[in-house]
């Protein structure tokens, strides 16, 4: 049976890190206002002003972006899902966490992986099958981290290993980008991060989903959200899959509601029968 009860309505989708805009914090200033103020608050510096210094900044301040977007819309989801980061607020959305704890456990989050791991970064793989980024991961000894769309996928692991994958890559005849990130998210280099967040989860009330909300762990509704969440700080997250889920669930619509338009892009290279990805213009919205 399929977790979509209503395949007209549409699939929101929460974007992850590297989705921030310039726009965005005009967005939550005047959407919600209030989210902007605790945001500063639990940060202690204005996170939208260094979005792109630190993934501890960007993380709270994509959130409330993605929040804001997705009141600015006025949307009836049928099913979430969020991209990394993203699931807090596919997970806010429906109902499952409360705003502020969640916005609370995003601060965490991204304080937490900041400080977990100085030694790694993250690599893009264009062009490359999943096969050939598993092959060259194996060999360089890193970890496939985003499996984020046909022809693109992320490598995590210690920067030494990485120049050994972009080596490799580019002797297959694959482009290997090096990402700008202080971190080799999703990767076993995170687990530092792991314990601390779970135990910041186990004091968080969780509630009944308004809507199904999908894991790009699992690519399945969420069972067990303190569970899944701590442990998809170290897994890949599996965006492409989780697209074709859906898709296969009878998801007919889809809208991105967080700054930028990276699952927009992603969701045209995933989804057959020429679907798209709806990423509505929020600066008057």
């Amino acid at each position: 049976m399929s977790f979509v009860t209503d395949t007209q309505a549409p699939a929101v989708l929460f974007p992850g890190q590297g989705s921030q805009t310039p726009e965005m914090r005009d967005l939550v200033a005047r959407v919600a206002p209030d989210l902007l103020d605790r945001v500063i608050e639990l940060v202690g510096d204005d996170p939208f002003a260094r979005a792109d210094e630190s993934t501890r900044f960007a993380q709270p301040a994509i959130f409330c972006a993605s929040i804001a977007g997705y009141d600015a819309l006025g949307l009836e989801p049928g099913v979430a899902a969020g991209h990394s980061l993203g699931e807090l607020g596919a997970l806010a959305a429906a109902g499952v966490l409360d705003r502020d704890a969640a916005l609370e456990l995003v601060v965490l989050r991204g304080r937490l992986m900041a400080e977990a791991d100085d030694t790694g970064s993250m690599l893009a793989l264009v062009g490359a099958t999943e096969e050939e980024a598993h092959e060259i991961a194996e060999t360089a000894g890193v970890t496939v981290a985003n499996d984020n769309a046909p022809g693109q996928v992320v490598l995590s692991g210690a920067r030494e290993n990485l120049r050994h994958a972009e080596e490799d890559a580019r002797d297959h005849g694959r482009r290997a980008i090096p990402l700008n990130v202080a971190g080799a998210f999703h990767s076993s280099l995170m687990d530092p991060a792991v314990e601390p967040f779970r135990a910041a989860l186990d004091k968080v009330e969780i509630h009944e989903p308004r809507f199904p909300v999908v894991s790009g762990m699992t690519t399945k509704p969420f069972t067990d959200p303190r569970e899944e969440l701590a442990a998809a700080l170290t897994n890949p997250v599996r965006w492409r899959e989780t697209m074709l889920a859906l898709h296969e669930a009878g998801v007919t619509r889809y809208v991105e509601v967080g700054p930028g338009k990276v699952l927009a892009r992603l969701g045209k290279r995933i989804l057959p029968d020429g679907g798209k990805v709806e990423s509505p213009e929020l600066a008057h919205a």
